[in-house]
C-alpha cells in the first residue's frame, strides 16, 4: 500500500464510520472554546468540561474575564493542571482580547498566537474548529496515531506531523481529521494496549502489520 492509498483508506473509513466527528469541550462562543482550549492543555476534556461552567457563569466574555484577578479566578480552576500559570494566561489572554482585538476572538493563527497561553496548537484548534479553516492541530493523540498509521514518516515534532499531514488530506477535510486522529487515539489507538482488534483501520496500518504476530497471540491468550 502506498502512502496515497493509506490515507484515502484512512480518510475514507473515518468518513464513514465518523462523518460528524467534533471537539468535545463543550462550548458557546468562541471565546469560550478559547477559554477551555487553553486550559484544555495535559488536561482531559471531561475535566475541562466539569470546570467550565463556573467560569463562564462568573466570567461570560472577555470582557468580564479581563477585570478578574488571579486569586478569585484561581479558586475555579485549582482542579486543573497547572493551574497558576494557566489562571495567568486566561487574565492575560482576555485584556489582550480587549485592548488589541475589541473583545473578539481573531481568527488568523498568527494573531491568536499572540495571545497569552496560546500557541501553535490551540491557535489550529480554534480557527479549524470555529472557521473550519484548513489547520491540523497536533497534540499528542495526533502525534501518535498518524505515526503508528504511517501517516507520517520520521515525523519528530508536531509541526513536521503537521506539514506531513497537510500534503495528503483534502483541504476541506483537514478541519474533521482533525477530530478523526484525536479520537481514535483517545479511545481506540491509545498510548498504552492500543485496541488493535476492534480497529477498522487495520488494513491500513503499519504499526498493526508489524505487530501482527503479537497482537493475535494477545487476543487468543
Amino acid at each position: 500500500m502506498t502512502r496515497k492509498e493509506r490515507f484515502q483508506f484512512v480518510l475514507d473509513y473515518f468518513s464513514h464510520h465518523h462523518p460528524d466527528a467534533a471537539t468535545e469541550l463543550l462550548y458557546d462562543s468562541p471565546y469560550q472554546l478559547l477559554v477551555a482550549v487553553i486550559l484544555s492543555a495535559q488536561c482531559t476534556d471531561k475535566r475541562v468540561n466539569m470546570t467550565t461552567p463556573a467560569i463562564f457563569d462568573q466570567y461570560p466574555d472577555a470582557a468580564a474575564l479581563a477585570r478578574a484577578t488571579f486569586d478569585e479566578l484561581f479558586p475555579l480552576i485549582r482542579s486543573i493542571s497547572y493551574p497558576n500559570n494557566k489562571t495567568k494566561h486566561l487574565i492575560g489572554m482576555a485584556q489582550m482580547l480587549m485592548s488589541r482585538f475589541g473583545g473578539e476572538v481573531p481568527l488568523t493563527v498568527e494573531e491568536l498566537m499572540e495571545l497569552p497561553g496560546v500557541g501553535r496548537k490551540t491557535a489550529n484548534v480554534i480557527t479549524s474548529v470555529v472557521d473550519n479553516q484548513p489547520n491540523m492541530a497536533v497534540d499528542t493523540h495526533v502525534f501518535r496515531v498518524a505515526a503508528r498509521i504511517g501517516l507520517t514518516v520520521n515525523a519528530k515534532t508536531p509541526l513536521a506531523t503537521e506539514k506531513q499531514l497537510l500534503q495528503f488530506i483534502p483541504r476541506d477535510q483537514v478541519h474533521v481529521a482533525h477530530h478523526w486522529l484525536i479520537l481514535h487515539g483517545r479511545y481506540v489507538c491509545v498510548a498504552r494496549n492500543p485496541k488493535c482488534e476492534e480497529c477498522g483501520l487495520r488494513p491500513a496500518c503499519k504499526y498493526y502489520q508489524n505487530n501482527l504476530k503479537k497482537i493475535l497471540g494477545k487476543i487468543k491468550g
